[in-house]
């Protein structure tokens, strides 16, 4: 009698201690990394990372890489665009897993962020779209369009209230609605005199100031602001 207690007490241990391995392994979580592409090999940004099916509070970077922690037990990852619907797949032990969309996608909208919550680089800091008051046109680098631009001047052909012949530049707005002067050209945060050197695969955004959102450069930013930020190091 003795004996059949202490051999059911070795076998409840054992399944116990087997358990709790099984346990402490299914909690820890494994590294997945990735990319997301559209239909001309170009990375969407914005997107939502899902895991079985649920949103995360994880998105892709601005050439669509991502990354994230699931649990050993997670079956699925997948992607959510607002334009281009959901893509998954299943997980099976991959630490990397890429994505890629039919056709063009445009860059998403980051999750949670409501039109008009979108930071803007000012020059002086950001501020939120909503809160500028003059007319801001703006315009993101890393879509794949501009990959034949010529010229700085072509991408800003185009812009709302921006009129563009040869290499000079206007802006259309209270303070210069004669178009007597240029804007102020502002890279990197430092004021130039042109922008003819800049070659469009290099430019990370660009921003247009006019009005009051312009008054923060004094008398240089009367005629408006162009501002423009370019790929620091391996985004070129």
């Amino acid at each position: 009698m003795k004996r059949r207690i202490s051999i059911l007490l070795c076998v409840f241990l054992a399944v116990n201690s087997i358990t709790g391995l099984y346990g402490q392994k299914s909690g820890k979580k494994i590294t997945i990394t990735g990319t997301v592409v559209n239909g001309t090999q170009t990375g969407i940004a914005n997107a939502i990372i899902m895991v079985d099916g649920k949103k995360t509070d994880n998105v892709t970077g601005k050439r669509g890489s991502y990354k994230i922690k699931v649990r050993r037990e997670n079956i699925k990852i997948g992607i959510l665009t607002l334009t281009n619907g959901i893509k998954e797949e299943f997980i099976n032990g991959r630490k990397q897993i890429d994505f890629k969309f039919e056709g063009y996608v445009p860059d998403q909208r980051a999750a949670g962020v409501l039109p008009g919550d979108e930071s803007v680089n000012i020059g002086y800091g950001v501020k939120k779209k909503k809160d500028l008051t003059g007319n801001v046109g703006e315009i993101d680098g890393s879509q794949s369009k501009y990959a034949s631009y010529r010229t700085v001047y072509d991408m800003l052909r185009g812009l709302p209230g921006v009129v563009v012949s040869g290499t000079t530049v206007y802006i259309r707005g209270p303070s210069s609605i004669n178009l007597s002067s240029e804007p102020l050209f502002v890279v990197d945060g430092v004021p130039v005199s042109t922008l003819e050197y800049i070659q469009p695969i290099l430019v990370e955004s660009i921003n247009v100031l006019n009005g009051s959102d312009a008054s923060i450069y004094g008398s240089r930013g009367a005629c408006g602001v162009i501002l423009i930020t370019l790929k620091k190091g391996t985004d070129k």
